[in-house]
């Protein structure tokens, strides 16, 4: 086999690895790289624990991922949600930080309302629920102050 057959067969080997791990983490990390959906922001006085990358659940089902995490003038959370394009929300919808199981990851859980009205693309959910810090529950069990 002549030296240039043996650097073609290790180019095309190589290739197809970075083709397969584009793939893994594609699919595998829920990465879209296309930016599909609209996004919404919702203002919090406490996200404890919520990540830039975070499920948006609705129903027990997910429609979306936290994009963007940032602090606003008044001292609170503003997280930029991105959901799917078919997810459509009432204007009283109630935004909450959840968590999977005792201690698992933090998630947006939304509460469709009963509103005829809609939040248009680029809007703001204005009912939210901060998380609950178990921790300061806890203390508050123990020192009689619940």
């Amino acid at each position: 086999m002549s030296r240039a057959n043996v650097e073609l067969g290790v180019g095309v080997f190589v290739l197809a690895g970075i083709a397969c791990l584009v793939y893994l983490a594609v699919h595998l990390g829920k990465m879209e790289v296309f930016g599909s959906g609209y996004r919404l922001t919702a203002d919090f006085h406490n996200i404890s624990g919520l990540k830039t990358g975070a499920a948006v659940e609705m129903a027990g089902v997910e429609v979306g991922r936290v994009e963007r995490i940032q602090v606003t003038p008044s001292h609170q959370a503003r997280v930029v949600l991105r959901l799917n394009p078919e997810v459509r929300l009432s204007d009283d919808t109630i935004a909450s930080i959840r968590t999977k199981g005792i201690i698992g990851d933090k998630f947006v859980k939304l509460s469709p309302g009963s509103s005829e009205k809609t939040i248009t693309p680029g809007g703001k959910i204005r009912d939210t629920e901060p998380a609950v810090e178990w921790e300061e529950l806890l203390s508050k069990f123990l020192h009689g102050k619940v």
